[in-house]
């Protein structure tokens, strides 16, 4: 079957739903959200972007040194975007949201009460080893575009850590729940985004709730 098939079925599968996307730092996570977005006609929404701005505009800094935004500071900030009228009729890539362990049953309750459904969770496995690889070669290009606190080495080793050490266990949780889908992310851009089509699609064809689809 041919990617725009499949991109056909997975639109059609996942209606105004929704499907979060997890990973280390450099793993590629708005690479491939914002792509599949486009594809299926959704929206893609950043929790990292979301509170960065919000950063930005204020003069706060809840994440300059690798951590993770305070569970109190992501629910305020980025949980009112499910309800958001412009994104209402649209089906949702979220990239990271709900990151730190505990906020993953709130982010389950609030894209369904929103009509956001969460169909599919996705994980992007890299080794720490090769996205610091990853990382090292963006910085000698300069090519991490806002992200200046990425170029110290210790904050993001810390936000490495702080993967392992949080958000593994809301990653365990999806898996418990048969959300995970696991995608191979050492491989080339185009690589990975087939291989996420791919594995969507037949997980698509074995969750289906529309026998129409």
């Amino acid at each position: 079957m041919e990617l725009n098939e499949k991109i056909t079925y997975i639109k059609n599968w996942l209606g105004t739903g929704s499907i979060n996307i997890f990973g280390l730092p450099m793993s590629g996570k708005d690479t491939v959200g914002v792509r599949l977005a486009e594809l299926i006609g959704g929206r893609f929404l950043s929790s990292g972007l979301i509170i960065r701005a919000n950063e930005k505009e204020t003069g706060k800094n809840y994440t300059g040194k690798g951590e993770l935004a305070p569970t109190d500071i992501f629910y305020n900030l980025v949980l009112p975007y499910f309800n958001r009228e412009d994104l209402k009729l649209f089906p949702l890539i979220l990239s990271s949201v709900g990151r730190w362990s505990g906020e993953e049953d709130q982010i389950l309750s609030a894209t369904e009460s929103s009509g956001h459904k969460t169909k599919a969770v996705i994980l992007l496995q890299i080794s720490e080893n090769d996205v610091l690889e990853r990382w090292e070669a963006a910085n000698i290009l300069g090519d991490r575009g806002d992200r200046d606190d990425d170029r110290e080495k210790a904050i993001f080793e810390k936000r490495c850590n702080e993967f392992r050490e949080k958000t593994l266990p809301v990653i365990s949780h999806y898996r418990k729940l048969g959300l995970l889908i696991e995608i191979n992310a050492d491989q080339n851009r185009e690589s990975v985004f087939q291989e996420a089509v791919d594995k969507i699609y037949n997980y698509a064809l074995g969750h289906s709730e529309n026998e129409n689809v």
